[in-house]
């Protein structure tokens, strides 16, 4: 929860507000004069907050656990006072902030009411006090560094458990996202699959060639559903590249293959001989010309024309996927890259997720420009390797 271990981080902070053994002594000084005053300033905290319902509503024990928070503050406040402020101490204040949280109370609220206590005890004191006004001066100041650093440690701990709260929520969300995407994804074919089984498990007289067509469509939905479960597999651990000289027009011509345009489809590819290989891994630059291929066609459903341009500028190889399908709305292309994002009837969002992590990964770029109804560019920016040119 923290970057460092939790005693060391309060030692920090009694170091930056200039806490000394002298303020120690102070505070621990005045302990007997306090003591005395402590329930009626406890009764006076728990007064405020029943008169405000957001506070109020954490206490759901009624009477009966308000006097239990009572108790417990008093020994919260006696052992503030007792000039003892080791390791036991500050993880019993690291506690208090957790405690916050469990309950529900809104960090706004311990705040405000620490200032109210704060104002009472220094009140306390200014008329108990029977020594000059210059150590009163001091002593107000040594209790007040000491409620500062206790109120610090209990924030630091609300904030680290309400964003560890965030977070298993946001795992959580996302969860949900992937199982209704694959949900999505993996119903269509296993009930392409069902259909095909039930035919050839009730079929009376299938000719030989119905089998091999229903054969072929199981087939063909095992793929999808394989492709479905690689895809989400490949995003949670897209391996390390293996960085080294690559031919950059053999990548997108096996992308090409493995993904192959429509039939209505017109492609047009322009990679002239560049004078040097990029730094990328072959295998996951394919996979990123797959896959931007792919949603190109995509966009553009059944016809349209996908050209393919590479270009070298000084260190860097550019190769630019254009299409002219539907395009991107602009509140979209700040969002496209994101995990489980998709402007797809259909997809989990991962492709151009997997895309940017590989691309990350190599030092390589991507840029997106698009105008809907008109199409959409797609460049990868890669570094040119500084080895001689040689197989990649």
């Amino acid at each position: 929860m923290q970057t460092i271990p939790l005693f060391e981080r309060y030692r920090e902070l009694q170091s930056y507000v200039s806490w000394t053994d002298d303020d120690a002594r102070r505070v621990e000084a005045i302990a007997p004069l306090l003591d005395p005053h402590l329930p009626s300033l406890i009764d006076d905290f728990y007064t405020q907050i029943e008169r405000h319902g957001d506070a109020l509503k954490v206490i759901t024990g009624g009477p009966a656990q308000i006097e239990r928070l009572k108790g417990r503050l008093l020994q919260w406040v006696r052992e503030l006072l007792a000039g003892r402020y080791d390791e036991s101490y500050v993880n019993q204040r690291w506690r208090v902030g957790l405690r916050h949280v469990e309950i529900g109370l809104n960090q706004v609220y311990t705040n405000a009411a620490l200032c109210r206590l704060r104002t009472g005890l220094d009140r306390t004191l200014e008329e108990n006090w029977v020594g000059s006004f210059a150590e009163l001066r001091e002593t107000v100041r040594s209790l007040d560094k000491l409620l500062d650093l206790d109120l610090a440690i209990i924030e630091e701990a609300y904030q680290a458990e309400s964003q560890s709260r965030l977070q298993r929520a946001e795992r959580l969300a996302t969860l949900g996202q992937v199982a209704g995407g694959v949900a999505h994804e993996l119903r269509n074919p296993l009930n392409v699959i069902r259909t095909s089984v039930y035919y050839l498990l009730h079929a009376r007289t299938p000719t030989p060639e119905k089998m091999v067509e229903h054969l072929a469509r199981i087939e063909r939905q095992v793929e999808l559903a394989d492709g479905v479960i690689t895809t989400l597999s490949n995003f949670a651990r897209v391996p390390v590249p293996a960085l080294g000289p690559t031919a950059v027009e053999p990548c997108v011509r096996l992308a090409l293959e493995a993904y192959p345009p429509g039939p209505g489809i017109a492609v047009e590819v322009e990679l002239p001989t560049l004078d040097s290989l990029a730094l990328a891994d072959p295998g996951q630059l394919r996979i990123v010309f797959g896959n931007l291929i792919r949603n190109a066609c995509d966009a553009m459903e059944a016809t349209g024309q996908l050209t393919i341009r590479g270009r070298q500028v000084g260190g860097t190889i550019a190769v630019a996927i254009s299409d002219t399908g539907v395009g991107i709305p602009s509140a979209d292309l700040q969002r496209i890259m994101e995990p489980l994002y998709s402007t797809k009837p259909r997809g989990l969002g991962l492709g151009l997720a997997i895309v940017r992590a590989i691309l990350e990964r190599s030092g390589a770029d991507l840029h997106v420009e698009s105008e809907p109804g008109r199409g959409s560019t797609f460049t990868v920016k890669l570094l040119a390797s500084p080895s001689p040119r040689g197989e990649g």
